[in-house]
């Protein structure tokens, strides 16, 4: 088989990307990623130059697809509670099995280490904060920065998953989760 003489950035990073997902950050290496996308080792790095730069520019990518994704789904769920929940479901597809997410947590490491992902980390927590309030707008009584404990209640009950599935699948059990926060947020305070 002819190897392709050209390919975009964006398909090379796609193909990285799956790489370091599927094995590791560490398997991520120029020879591997010929392998992958069928461009040769030189031609990679010419366009990248190094390991590190590859490795960046990766998961630069891979934060410019969850933006849109958060994006997207923010534009596609009503603006209340449940909205809120449907929004964070549709974030929480996509990561497979336990051992899958497992992986996703190694790529978590590369971007908590490089100062740059860290500030598009920090980005994508706002942007989902913002949304997920978007959606409590109309609701009295809720708090101020009811974005950010929605978004944090959401990454722990990704977490408690991964530890004890309790038998259901990851959306289900996240939706599980979610209305029962949704749930707690929203009853009026009782008096004892």
């Amino acid at each position: 088989m002819t190897r392709p003489k050209t390919q975009s950035d964006e398909q090379v990073l796609e193909a990285a990307y799956r790489l370091m997902h599927a094995d590791g950050p560490e398997a991520l290496t120029f020879e591997k990623l010929a392998r992958a996308c069928g461009l040769s080792g030189s031609t990679l790095v010419q366009r990248f130059k190094n390991k590190t730069l590859l490795r960046q520019r990766t998961l630069l990518y891979a934060w410019d697809g969850l933006n849109r994704k958060t994006e997207q789904a923010a534009a596609s769920v009503p603006r209340t509670p449940a909205g809120a929940v449907e929004l964070l479901v549709a974030l929480s597809s996509g990561y497979g099995d336990i051992e899958s997410y497992a992986e996703g947590l190694l790529v978590l490491r590369e971007d908590l280490r490089d100062p740059a992902l860290r500030a598009r980390g920090a980005a994508w927590k706002a942007q989902l904060s913002r949304a997920l309030a978007a959606c409590f707008a109309n609701v009295p009584g809720i708090p101020e920065d009811i974005g950010l404990l929605m978004a944090a209640h959401w990454q722990g009950a990704l977490l408690w998953w991964s530890f004890d599935p309790d038998g259901m699948e990851l959306t289900a059990y996240v939706e599980h989760s979610l209305r029962r926060f949704v749930t707690a947020i929203t009853m009026p305070a009782r008096n004892p």
